[in-house]
């Protein structure tokens, strides 16, 4: 999975509050990646994209991919903690008629993310 960004700290502490892990990495780098559980985020500065792809990146109006959280009331708590740290709910968490509490985030970007557990029974 890849996103871009404007400011890439920023993203990375976005990301961290969903449970991805970076390490390290320097003011003025253009790319940082991490591998949780087998998925793996690769966050890219704007400039970089734009440089390779002769455009500006636009984030897409539908989720850039899903988190997988083991129980509901964790999706729950992990919307709230979001929106404390002041980025944007764009559907609050409910009980899907599919089987699933969900709810979709988006990054500083603009990028949105899927949060889901699956109900019980």
């Amino acid at each position: 999975m890849g996103v871009t960004a404007t400011d890439l700290t920023r993203a990375v502490a976005f990301y961290s509050l969903l449970g991805f892990s970076f390490p390290p990495f320097d003011d003025g780098e253009d790319h940082v990646e991490s591998s949780n559980a087998g998925a793996r985020l690769m966050i890219d500065s704007v400039e970089l994209i734009t440089g390779l792809l002769g455009e500006a990146p636009r984030p897409a109006n539908t989720a850039a991919f899903a988190v997988r959280l083991p129980a509901p009331g964790q999706v729950d708590g992990l919307v709230k903690r979001v929106a404390a740290a002041g980025h944007s709910v764009v559907t609050a968490a409910f009980d899907a008629p599919w089987g699933q509490r969900y709810a979709t985030v988006a990054d500083p970007d603009g990028y949105r993310v899927d949060l889901y557990a699956l109900l019980p029974g």
